[in-house]
């Protein structure tokens, strides 16, 4: 036998008892659980180049020659310029949880390669973590050259003002 007593004198189903609660679940889970996200080897990229960018002493990325070829791309109409320099010089392979980044430098004549290899490697594993949830297991990091302070740019002027 099961005895129940309401409090305040309130019927069992009055919606009034504070100690009753009723929650209609739809679908059953979090919605976490509830489907697929995948993440484009190209988004990670686009992320890690940003990051890479944005560390000081960070000259440019990719090696010289693919530095030439995207100025020309980027002058011409159509050539996804755009897209190309955000990306030039990273390279991901994305799984499911986890991802790994391989990236290509020039840095500035006179500082620490080192330091700005490790800054480069924190900025794009935060990065990456915050914005996409996986986990960076790797950044391999190659220095390619150095700009010198000296030196011209490679990429010519535009022909058009």
């Amino acid at each position: 036998m099961t005895d129940t007593t309401q409090s305040g004198g309130l019927a069992p189903d009055d919606p009034r008892d504070s100690r009753r609660t009723s929650v209609t679940k739809r679908g059953g889970g979090a919605a976490a659980s509830r489907g697929r996200t995948t993440i484009a080897d190209g988004v990670v990229e686009k992320i890690a180049g940003l990051a890479a960018r944005d560390v000081v002493g960070v000259h440019a990325m990719g090696s010289g020659l693919s530095r030439t070829f995207g100025a020309v791309r980027d002058r011409v109409p159509g050539g996804g310029g755009g897209k190309a320099s955000v990306t030039r010089g990273v390279k991901a392979e994305v799984g499911e949880v986890q991802t790994a980044l391989d990236l290509e430098i020039v840095v500035d004549y006179g500082v620490s390669i080192a330091d700005v290899a490790g800054d480069v490697r924190e900025n794009v594993i935060a990065a990456v973590e915050r914005m996409t949830g996986l986990e960076v297991v790797e950044v391999n990091i190659a220095v390619s050259d150095v700009k010198l302070p000296d030196e011209e740019e490679e990429e010519p002027e535009p022909r058009l003002q």
